[in-house]
């Protein structure tokens, strides 16, 4: 099974075995513990549910508490699961950085950093208005009224407002290096969200 949960400890660079300065982001990956198994019968799909950081047991509710008591696992902090056709661990089972010692290319989700409410030219990149005869209008939105007919503004138009916080996936991360015993991967650019987030990691989907 080629999924984990991590978390974005930053960026840095490292050379290559050409000499050159790749640039990286570091990711705790794991350890993860299975936490429980679905399948078709039960559920009416096939996945494995992982667990990632540990929590104290004054913090978690009662049900969530007899979740992990069910499970023999100690609390934990983030919960994930992976959609697999077989599974192939066992409940209580510990998934370590070494699933992905194989793996070429990775996708990751995580949540992008938050901007807050943003105009349409840093949320959409427009250019404004002039700056010269006047002006008056120079990071606004500009006209986006119609006509007599339909005399409205059709939905979707791209206008101020929350910007970032979102759910977001990269694709095809090129994995760099992998260092189990340390619990780190180290993948090509950059990856979505604050310094300290949760991540999902899995092996990447349209590249092998």
């Amino acid at each position: 099974m080629k999924g984990l949960i991590g978390k974005k400890l930053g960026m840095t660079s490292i050379y290559d075995e050409n000499g050159t300065a790749v640039p990286v982001t570091v990711i705790e990956a794991g350890p993860c513990v299975v936490t429980q198994l679905k399948d078709n019968e039960k559920e009416g799909y096939s996945a494995v549910q992982l667990g990632f950081e540990d929590q104290k047991e004054q913090r978690m509710t009662k049900p969530a508490l007899g979740h992990f008591k069910k499970a023999g696992v100690d609390a934990k902090r983030i919960l994930r699961e992976f959609r697999v056709d077989a599974a192939e661990v066992a409940v209580g089972e510990v998934v370590t950085a070494s699933a992905f010692e194989e793996v070429s290319y990775v996708d990751i989700i995580a949540t992008g950093k938050g901007r807050g409410f943003q105009g349409v030219v840093k949320r959409y990149d427009f250019g404004g208005g002039r700056a010269s005869h006047g002006g008056g209008w120079i990071r606004r939105t500009g006209s986006i009224g119609m006509c007599e007919f339909p005399g409205r503004v059709f939905k979707g138009k791209k206008m101020p407002g929350q910007m970032g916080d979102k759910r977001v996936t990269t694709q095809n991360l090129k994995v760099i290096q992998v260092r189990p015993e340390e619990n780190l991967i180290l993948v090509k650019g950059s990856v979505p969200g604050a310094t300290g987030g949760i991540v999902t990691i899995k092996e990447a989907l349209k590249r092998k």
